[in-house]
């Protein structure tokens, strides 16, 4: 059944296109690394790997995210995002993100069906300006499932960051006002995203947003 997500008075939601990045963090990336040289790629990605987030998984601060029956557990993708101002290829404001999976095998190009389910991106309420969020760069952030920290990453191990990922993807296309360029997800310890199921409660904070709270429930049959 599709969703759509019904914010709360005056919660943000974006008004373009919102894109992953995979292979983002240096973790993730040296984690997958010796499998970069195997088929189909037989080469470390040269260009940022991009995917979207259609408006159909969209879910605010507050909402319930449905689980499908068939997958007891799904992986959170803690994240910070960009927002395109009102000028093609700049940057108003950035946004705390949950890039909701389900898991699987490789990272490399996740098809629609483990990424795209309906209800599977969490977003802030708010944008925080640009300029008042200072460098991405020193951008933190903690993942809290049942109030337990899961995970915590430091935006400082990207392998682009902000600024060199913002011109890499308007090297090849044009990020439109409004659209979103998520900054990529991070790995844990053992090489994983943490992982939650029905009945939790996950909270994303970094220093500087509201946090962005959801909680997993069976989706309706």
């Amino acid at each position: 059944m599709t969703t759509t997500a019904v914010p709360a008075a005056g919660a943000y939601l974006p008004q373009g296109t919102v894109y992953g990045t995979l292979l983002n963090f240096r973790s993730e990336f040296d984690a997958w690394a010796p499998k970069m040289n195997e088929a189909p790629y037989k080469a470390p990605p040269n260009a940022p790997i991009l995917y979207v987030k259609p408006v159909n998984t969209w879910s605010t601060s507050g909402a319930a995210i449905p689980v499908p029956a068939s997958a007891p557990q799904v992986e959170v993708g803690a994240t910070i995002a960009m927002v395109i101002g009102d000028k093609p290829n700049t940057v108003a404001g950035y946004v705390l993100m949950n890039d909701v999976s389900l898991p699987h095998a490789s990272f490399f190009r996740p098809p629609v069906k483990f990424k795209c389910l309906d209800g599977f991106l969490g977003i802030g309420n708010e944008v925080v300006d640009a300029a008042k969020a200072g460098d991405p760069s020193a951008f933190t952030l903690d993942v809290r499932v049942n109030g337990e920290v899961r995970q915590s990453s430091r935006f400082s191990g990207l392998v682009r960051n902000a600024q060199q990922l913002l011109a890499d993807v308007s090297s090849f296309m044009t990020l439109q006002p409004g659209d979103v360029l998520m900054l990529g997800c991070d790995i844990t310890a053992d090489g994983a995203r943490p992982l939650v199921k029905v009945g939790d409660r996950v909270e994303i904070r970094a220093p500087g947003f509201a946090p962005l709270v959801n909680t997993f429930v069976a989706e309706a049959a």
